[in-house]
């Protein structure tokens, strides 16, 4: 089976749909213990860009996140941030992370970042072919 680094991993998860992270989420639940939430919190935080001209990077504004730290009951911690006020994804993202990190329910979990990689993978396609549909030729005189 496909194996995600962590990074690749979270990015995967932010991106998936919401509700059936959190059942992943609830369904991994009860085979990490008892949980100690050590941060639940929302804030703002600057949003970086790159300018594609210059290659100048100057920040677009504040974005509302929710922020989630756990620690689960061998001691594995888990971390995740997600655009939104969206609490209980992000500590659903952080369990995940802390039971991929400990080796608990890591065939379901990868299988569930497997599959929604896929998806993700058809819709940005789907994006792509959309942009190209527009494309212009211009010829110049």
């Amino acid at each position: 089976m496909t194996s995600f680094s962590q990074s690749q991993a979270l990015s995967i998860l932010t991106h998936a749909d919401a509700d059936s992270v959190k059942a992943l989420a609830e369904s991994v639940l009860s085979s990490v213990g008892a949980v100690q939430v050590l941060k639940n919190r929302t804030g703002l935080v600057m949003l970086p860009y790159t300018d594609s001209a210059g290659g100048v990077v100057f920040h677009l504004g504040e974005v509302l996140v929710s922020e989630a730290h756990i620690e689960i009951e061998n001691g594995s911690q888990g971390y995740a941030l997600v655009m939104g006020r969206d609490l209980v994804l992000a500590v659903g993202i952080a369990l995940l992370d802390a039971a991929l990190q400990a080796n608990i329910e890591t065939d379901a979990i990868t299988l569930f970042l497997r599959d929604a990689q896929q998806a993700q993978q058809a819709a940005d396609a789907h994006v792509l072919q959309q942009v190209e549909a527009t494309r212009v030729e211009m010829e110049t005189f």
